[in-house]
């Protein structure tokens, strides 16, 4: 769960590769690309030309380096050569790398093309709750401001928060102690150590918070089928505030604009 120095350095830099990867798909068309086709382009990036490997592959018996999860899909989309993103999608891509033993794990929410105005306000209000519960992380705080702040949010904003998919230590593994839970009371839950290094990674759903699973048995939906939206850094506690280890180059100001 606590990092030492030396560890953190080494997971510093799977963050800044893992990075890179978003920074690359910023930069990609994505309307009319299949998703199997935007998964076998970041397999290609992590692999050959990061030379890292990518995490998600494998891990529990699945077979791609992401899931993407399209409109009202929740969360733990499968890669599908005949699925088609289409201008005025909304697309979580979540990405996992591994390097020198370590892990990093973070998730965007892509505005395809025309995307409708409704549509737009839940990712945005999804990125900002992600922030509102990264602001929360110092040494001395609790798990439970966390999930407070995400989901107060979402909340002021008339959304509901997912309950039964939640943030995670990570490290050598990729899912380890604690979850970090996107509801909560303040005050309450783990308390906060320097050198501990977890995942937030709230979903935010226009509708219900209530959510199934398809018959394939990963593609976790909403279950009125309204729009859902997610986003997901890594960070570790500082001795005096946060670190976000997955941070990309056009957020610097992010973390200072969220409290």
């Amino acid at each position: 769960m606590v990092k030492t120095p030396d560890e953190l350095a080494l997971m510093r830099i799977s963050g800044k590769l893992l990075a890179s990867v978003f920074e690359m798909l910023d930069g990609q068309q994505l309307a009319g690309m299949s998703t199997m086709a935007i998964n076998d382009l970041v397999d290609h990036f992590i692999t050959k030309d990061l030379a890292a490997r990518p995490a998600s592959k494998g891990q529990y018996g699945f077979k791609y380096v992401l899931n993407c999860s399209i409109n009202h899909v929740v969360c733990h989309g499968v890669p599908d050569a005949d699925e088609i993103v289409r201008d005025g999608d909304i697309i979580n891509l979540d990405i996992t790398l591994e390097k020198n033993g370590f892990i990093a794990d973070s998730s965007k929410t892509y505005m395809v093309g025309n995307v409708a105005p409704a549509a737009r306000r839940l990712v945005q209000v999804a990125q900002e709750a992600m922030w509102k519960g990264i602001r929360q992380v110092r040494p001395g705080a609790h798990l439970g401001d966390i999930g407070f702040a995400i989901e107060q949010h979402a909340k002021k904003n008339n959304y509901s928060v997912v309950r039964e998919y939640c943030g995670h230590g990570i490290g050598r593994e990729m899912h380890e102690e604690p979850s970090v839970l996107n509801f909560g009371r303040r005050g309450s839950g783990l308390r906060l150590r320097e050198g501990m290094v977890f995942t937030i990674e709230p979903m935010v759903n226009q509708g219900t918070r209530k959510v199934s699973t398809a018959s394939d048995g990963w593609t976790v939906m909403t279950n009125d089928r309204k729009l859902s939206a997610q986003f997901e850094h890594t960070v570790a506690v500082t001795g005096d505030g946060v670190e976000v280890l997955t941070l990309r180059s056009d957020e610097a100001p992010m973390l200072e604009r969220a409290g």
